[in-house]
Formats: structure tokens, sequence, C-alpha cells
């Protein structure tokens, strides 16, 4: 492959490492429910889908009972880390970012966060001015693992050959639907098994890897 054109970057679990603040946040919420913990491996397979889907499946009520549910998550978010995300990117993020804007590849953020919780956490990483969009589930008809974030963040790019990042299937799959190229990492929330499951074009273990697979094809 010649040197990929855009990149479509997952958030949580591909350039922020939060699936363990996930975890316990998610844990932490269903607490305060008086309900008992979820097995962790589960919540982590509900990251980068919508909180309220999430939330919905963990409590058993789906996304319209899960209202008071994602609004003590979202406090205790705010609260406990989002002043921790500058923090918590990846190794090598903040460079390779930096990296692929200076060899003039595109770069947007499709995540399964709310739009709102999308523009916070990107502000928060620092990666705002090399960014040129960000998209969250509710800027569009249907989150991952439907095509709908990727094929808007690549018409708001005007770039059709772009390749998704994602530590999850739902980011794979969401790439295979939209006819898109697309890199598992496997240092994320889902195992290796999973991502690779889902067929990904290539693997990636680690950001830099990323970087070299996005300017250069290969490993």
């Amino acid at each position: 492959m010649s040197r990929a054109k855009a990149l479509l970057l997952d958030l949580d679990g591909t350039l922020v490492d939060t699936p363990q603040a996930i975890v316990d946040v998610a844990q932490a919420t269903l607490a305060a429910l008086g309900l008992p913990p979820a097995d962790p491996q589960v919540i982590r397979d509900t990251i980068g889908l919508p909180l309220p889907l999430a939330l919905g499946t963990l409590i058993g009520q789906g996304p319209i009972g899960a209202s008071d549910a994602v609004e003590i998550y979202r406090v205790l978010w705010r609260a406990q880390v989002t002043p921790r995300i500058p923090h918590l990117l990846y190794p090598g993020v903040r460079e390779g970012i930096a990296e692929l804007r200076r060899a003039g590849v595109r770069l947007a953020v499709v995540t399964g966060k709310a739009q709102d919780g999308a523009d916070s956490t990107v502000d928060a990483a620092g990666l705002r001015p090399f960014v040129e969009v960000v998209l969250g589930y509710t800027s569009v008809a249907n989150p991952k693992p439907a095509p709908d974030l990727a094929l808007e963040a690549v018409k708001r790019l005007g770039e059709p050959d772009a390749v998704v990042v994602g530590d999850a299937n739902h980011d794979i799959e969401m790439a295979s639907a939209a006819g898109l190229r697309s890199i598992g990492v496997i240092y994320g929330a889902q195992s290796e098994a999973a991502v690779r499951a889902a067929g990904p074009t290539w693997i990636a273990h680690t950001f830099p890897e990323v970087v070299r697979i996005a300017l250069t094809g290969a490993i």
C-alpha cells in the first residue's frame, strides 16, 4: 500500500488508555444503583458502543432504561477521569500524530462517545491541533458498527482514501461496512483474538506501528 491519505481514529483504547477507567467508572455506576459488579471483560467488550446501549446491556434494561445510569456515569467520568486524560495517551501517540500530520496524512476521530464527550476528550488530550474532524455517535444516524461515522468523516475530510484505526470489532466492522481498509490495534480494550476475528487489513501492536503502516504499508 502507498502512504495512507487519511486515518479515521478511534479514541478509547486506541489513542487514550481509558479502558480500565471505563471499567472502574462502570463498576462504580453499578454500585451506585445497588447492582452487583459486572465481569470486567464484559464491560470492555461494550467499549465503543454508545453509553446508553453499553450501560443498558450491563444493567439488563436496554438503552431507554439506562438514563439514570448514564447520568451517574457521566458525573463520575467528568470528576475522576477527564482531569487525567492528558496523562493517558498511549506511548507514541503524541509524537506519532505529529509525524502523520507532518507527512500530510489527514486525521479524524470517530468514536462511540457522544459528541460532547468526544470533543472534551480530544481537547483534554491536546490533540485538537492535529485532528481536522471529530465525530461522536450523536452526530450520525447509526453508531458503530454501522458505516455512518466513517462515511461522514470521509465526507467532511473530502478524502475517500481513508483507513480506519481501532481496537474493537465495532471499528473493524464499521470499516468493512464503509468499504474502507482498517488497522486493528491489539493494545486496547478487546483481546487480540477478538480484533483478529473481525478481519482487519493490518494488525498493530503499538501506536508507532500504526504510524509505520500508515506511512509505508508495512510494519
